[in-house]
């Protein structure tokens, strides 16, 4: 399925997008989200094949600082998955003309997905899909991240993530500097979560080497609305690249049960003001 590049500019920022499949007004749409150090391209396949499975519009973009989008000023500021919901993406929302779909986040984008859900009463959101999500921080969490570190100063992964990212310092240590700021340990979402009424489901590898099962306990006993999960054993936190025909399946069910579309009525878009 042929990919369209969809760039927006939102606050003065330009943000690398891509839209695959059907147009917002012709099917629903599924919005990806990606992780710390994820973009457009490192979604790979998963989009095309996503879309394929489902039949709905596909759209992904790099938040600033990661792939072909703007750079940021470092560092981020702790609440920088906070802001990315309440400040970025109703806005990116409603420029892509979102009718009707679903959230699918992958680590930081599940964050920040579960974060939206929880913030906004968002008539057009049918669900979320939450894959490898995490909502407090965990010491094993915490240890691979300054692993992470140790890889990109010291190895080859700053030449492996330069392949993806226009600014690759500022994708890494955006990500990397904010998560191992001591204050960040503080970080916790558990006090959305009573709020997300939508359809969710969880999509975790149980090898995840940057969360436990008991982020996925948290979800699933803190959301007002049904939660399902998906096990993937021998799956680390990328099950979309390291399992990816499971991943489009565990997705495209959710998504098929809950997907829908009115074609004569759009849904109110949401505004700041609707901020819970």
């Amino acid at each position: 399925m042929n990919a369209r590049q969809h760039d927006l500019v939102i606050d003065n920022v330009r943000l690398e997008g891509r839209w695959i499949g059907p147009a917002a007004d012709e099917a629903p749409t599924l919005v990806l989200l990606h992780e710390g150090l994820g973009c457009v391209g490192l979604w790979s396949e998963f989009p095309q094949k996503l879309a394929a499975a489902t039949g709905c519009g596909v759209f992904a973009y790099s938040r600033a600082g990661y792939g072909k989008s703007d750079p940021v000023r470092l560092p981020r500021p702790l609440a920088y998955m906070h802001d990315e919901a309440r400040d970025v993406l109703p806005k990116l929302l409603d420029r892509i003309g979102f009718r009707r779909g679903l959230l699918v986040g992958h680590s930081d984008g599940a964050s920040i997905a579960a974060i939206y859900a929880g913030m906004f009463d968002d008539a057009r959101l049918d669900g979320i899909v939450l894959i490898a999500p995490h909502v407090f921080t965990e010491d094993m969490g915490i240890a691979s991240i300054a692993a992470a570190k140790q890889a990109y100063e010291h190895g080859d992964l700053k030449r492996r993530l330069a392949r993806w990212h226009d600014h690759v310092d500022c994708a890494f240590y955006g990500w990397n500097g904010a998560w191992l700021d001591p204050d960040f340990r503080q970080w916790d979402l558990r006090n959305f979560l009573p709020s997300i009424r939508v359809p969710v489901r969880i999509v975790q590898g149980e090898a995840d080497q940057y969360g436990t099962i008991a982020q996925v306990r948290a979800i699933a006993e803190g959301c007002a609305g049904p939660v399902d999960t998906v096990m993937l054993a021998g799956v680390g936190h990328s099950p979309h690249r390291e399992a990816p025909d499971v991943a489009v399946e565990a997705v495209s069910r959710f998504v098929q049960a809950h997907a829908k579309l009115q074609k004569n009525a759009e849904p109110d878009r949401i505004s700041l003001d609707n901020a819970k």
